[in-house]
């Protein structure tokens, strides 16, 4: 079974609250993945995506929580926040956004197959992605397929 990590962009897509067009679009896949396709994958997450997630003022916080509470959740060791900073001293992401760094140094650590996420600037870019293998291979990690819900669906 491969595995899935979990960032905080597909909880808050579970129960986004905005109308426009391309956010009902995300909900709607979100959902339709997390029902129909979530449990052919090993499913985990972390502390950084339920930090992420309580922080701040935001509707539905607790649902939003909901959706990861029973998720597996991947150790956060030294040595991954050093990956983290490779990651935001090599401009993979930006130092503002250590969450970003921290969850791709996280699913690669771990070796996870697979980051499910809607963050298309950070994360599922096929820029960030080309750079992020090539910075992986010198720190001898594995390189998940970062990826929206919309790509993995059934074939």
């Amino acid at each position: 079974m491969d595995s899935v990590y979990i960032e905080t962009s597909i909880a808050s897509f579970y129960h986004e609250t905005r109308r426009d067009a391309e956010s009902l679009a995300r909900k709607h896949w979100t959902r339709y993945w997390w029902v129909e396709r979530r449990g052919s994958f090993a499913c985990h997450t972390s502390i950084a995506t339920i930090d992420e997630l309580e922080r701040g003022n935001h509707p539905l916080k607790t649902e939003k929580l909901s959706v990861v509470a029973e998720l597996n959740l991947l150790e956060i060791n030294d040595e991954i926040r050093d990956i983290a900073k490779v990651y935001i001293a090599n401009y993979l992401m930006p130092a503002e956004i250590i969450g970003d760094a921290l969850h791709v140094a996280i699913a690669s650590y771990h070796k996870m197959d697979y980051l499910l996420t809607w963050n298309c600037n950070h994360l599922a870019n096929a820029n960030k992605k080309k750079h992020l293998r090539r910075l992986n291979e010198r720190l001898r990690l594995n390189t998940p397929e970062i990826i929206t819900p919309l790509e993995l669906m059934d074939e």
